[in-house]
């Protein structure tokens, strides 16, 4: 019988003797339900761009935690919907990949949204998929107990998981119960990565993944989710300092006069907001140059694909 954890109190994280556990968790769901969110809570840093916008996060993306013994490698997965265009396909196709590569499988609902649309589809999909899974029900301060406990019971009922956790990524309340788990539950075996790492996201990489989050925190109501950040020059500087050169692709020249904004306005917020963030994560002065180009078609490109880390449908 499936177990409903509905104890939100955060238990305290320790060291213990013994060996070591070590695995991969896919973080699946629909879009916007707080995969990203919830994965840096786990992780205790930045290593995923949060925003409003749907369909931010793209190919698969891990981060590294420690929890008593064990290493647990998180894969936010981009969410998973109905696709239109061959970015959504690749998208989708990266999510699903992804969950069949880890040791774990963690379904995150946003409990207010229910399981309407996506999440149902989503349910059906993990019936044939053979990993041990687990369901979290996030933003649960936003819904009373009754429709919570109604949600779970609906959902374990689809599908069988090993245990279901409720949760709030935002506050964090519930969040330890689920690290708790995992730690025990994760096969014994040596840790993949270094105590210290926290990503296998490349630094060139992971700025422009900030200053993707940044352009979509200010301009998400405009600009659509397909405009792509690169990082094209990075200068260690003899100062201390990096010198940093990002370009802002998108479709077309509408687009390009709504990122650089009345007298550059938006542009200038962007970076700044991007070159704060990445000075506190790199602990050292950060100069930020930011280019907006025009690239038509970039949807259909398969090295634009490549450079994101997803594979070009082919059909």
């Amino acid at each position: 019988m499936t177990e409903i954890e509905d104890n939100t109190a955060d238990g305290a994280e320790t060291a213990t003797n013994g060996p070591t556990h070590s695995g991969f968790v896919a973080l699946i769901g629909p879009t916007n339900a707080g995969k990203s969110t919830l994965v840096n809570r786990f992780v205790g840093a930045k290593v995923s761009i949060v925003s409003h916008k749907v369909q931010t996060t793209r190919a698969v993306m891990r981060g590294i935690a420690i929890h008593n013994n064990a290493q647990i490698v998180f894969m936010d997965t981009p969410g998973i919907f109905k696709p239109r265009r061959k970015l959504d396909r690749a998208m989708v196709t990266s999510a699903w990949g992804g969950a069949k590569d880890a040791d774990v499988i963690l379904l995150l609902i946003d409990s207010e949204r229910g399981l309407r649309g996506d999440a149902e589809a989503i349910l059906e999909g993990l019936k044939d998929v053979p990993q041990p899974k687990i369901l979290a029900l996030n933003k649960i301060d936003q819904v009373q107990r009754e429709d919570l406990l109604k949600l779970a019971s609906t959902a374990n009922e689809a599908v069988r998981f090993e245990r279901t956790f409720m949760i709030s990524a935002t506050t964090g309340s519930g969040c330890d119960d689920v690290m708790n788990y995992l730690a025990e539950t994760l096969p014994e075996g040596p840790w993949y990565y270094p105590e210290d790492q926290i990503s296998d996201l490349p630094m060139r990489q992971l700025a422009a993944e900030i200053t993707r989050e940044k352009l979509f925190l200010r301009l998400h109501q405009e600009l659509p989710y397909s405009s792509h950040v690169e990082t094209e020059k990075w200068e260690e500087r003899k100062d201390g300092s990096v010198r940093i050169e990002q370009v802002i692709y998108v479709e077309r020249d509408s687009q390009k006069k709504i990122v650089l904004g009345k007298g550059g306005d938006a542009i200038k917020a962007i970076s700044t907001a991007s070159r704060k963030e990445l000075s506190e994560i790199l602990e050292q002065p950060v100069h930020l140059f930011l280019f907006v180009k025009v690239r038509e078609n970039w949807g259909n490109d398969p090295e634009r694909f490549r450079e994101m880390g997803l594979e070009f449908p082919r059909d």
